[in-house]
């Protein structure tokens, strides 16, 4: 999210706003940070609610502000199919690896037990199956011997704030659609 803030507010990624981050935890550390560069931050907490519930409150939120492009970033819950509805082929998400492979949680452990010598990071645009929406890029690194599931998270993290605002300023200017 702050890789995408400060290249939208440096004209990387052009002709473009953060209209809001959202978070369901109050006390989100992308909150403080998204404050700290004038983003306007929502709260919509789950409080025992169901999936499409929640969804729906987040829903509204973005409508009222008429965001164009859903940028995931930390969001750990299959989104439901009213939210894939709503903003169809404008929701993207950064994922900790070369999807197909290792989708899902524990990503980096999964290479390192599957002795994968590459990993990466995959940008892609969001539908309503776990990280199988169309690619939009990829980034690879190198998975190490000795590698822990922290030390290759770092690495690809890396990649990700890259992978992020390139592949959001390809859309913005056009060059990026699901295919």
């Amino acid at each position: 999210m702050v890789a995408l803030v400060d290249a939208v507010k440096s004209g990387e990624i052009p002709s473009s706003e953060v209209a809001v981050v959202i978070s369901d935890k109050p006390n989100a550390r992308g909150l403080e940070k998204a404050r700290a560069r004038d983003v306007e931050t929502v709260v919509i907490e789950r409080d025992g609610r169901s999936r499409e519930e929640h969804d729906a409150g987040i829903i509204v939120e973005l409508k009222k502000r008429n965001v164009e492009l859903v940028c995931l970033a930390g969001y750990m819950r299959l989104l439901s199919r009213d939210f894939v509805n709503a903003f169809p082929d404008k929701i993207i998400n950064i994922h900790p690896s070369l999807l197909p492979a290792f989708p899902g949680l524990t990503v980096q452990q999964q290479a390192i037990d599957a002795r994968v010598k590459t990993s990466g990071c995959t940008v892609h645009f969001v539908n309503e199956d776990l990280d199988a929406g169309p690619i939009i890029l990829q980034k690879a690194v190198e998975v190490k011997d000795g590698d822990t599931a922290e030390t290759l998270a770092a690495r690809i993290l890396e990649q990700e704030h890259r992978a992020y605002v390139e592949a959001v300023r390809e859309i913005v200017i056009g060059e990026r659609r699901p295919v």
